[in-house]
């Protein structure tokens, strides 16, 4: 069985930097420790912007300059740093990576998925739109998010994206 754990933007900016979250610095040492026992492929993404970020829609909708490309904050927390050093990275420029979608349906082809989880930040942003994208790359892959390694912008928000998740066929653990 082929499984691969997808580690969404578990960044300084998410946790300790210019969006500090106190539930997603709480679920750091979860999220290493389920990384450290998957049996499977990691895969890490990066939330990653330019110096334009203001001029952008989500620059002008969200205005605090975050996940700059080079900066302290777009780096990975440092506790998941020496759990990332062999996994694939790969930057996103918005909330869903249409990229993580093709890079999926790729390593699919070359050698079937049989299930991935999704865990990170934030449950209601990032973590939806990637696990919406994965299911929608590949529909009859098992798609799970383990709700335990995830944190949201508020704890409510969080419950709403796990409900909204679990009814298009993702798995909630």
């Amino acid at each position: 069985m082929r499984k691969l754990l997808i580690v969404v933007d578990m960044q300084k900016d998410f946790t300790y930097g210019a969006l500090r979250n106190e539930d997603a610095i709480a679920i750091i040492k979860k999220v290493r420790q389920k990384i450290e026992d998957f049996d499977g492929e990691v895969v890490f993404t990066l939330d990653t912007h330019g110096d334009d970020y203001m001029q952008t829609q989500e620059g002008k909708k969200l205005p605090v300059p975050h996940c700059i490309k080079g900066s302290e904050g777009h780096g990975l927390v440092d506790e998941l740093k020496p759990v990332a050093e062999n996994a694939l990275v790969i930057e996103k420029e918005t909330f869903g990576s249409v990229k993580l979608g093709e890079i999926l349906k790729e390593m699919n082809t070359k050698e079937p998925l049989d299930e991935i989880t999704l865990i990170g930040v934030c449950t209601d942003i990032c973590v939806i739109s990637n696990a919406m994208i994965v299911k929608a790359a590949l529909p009859e892959v098992t798609v799970k998010v383990d709700s335990a390694c995830c944190a949201g912008v508020t704890p409510e928000s969080h419950q709403t994206a796990l409900e909204a998740m679990r009814a298009c066929q993702i798995e909630i653990d």
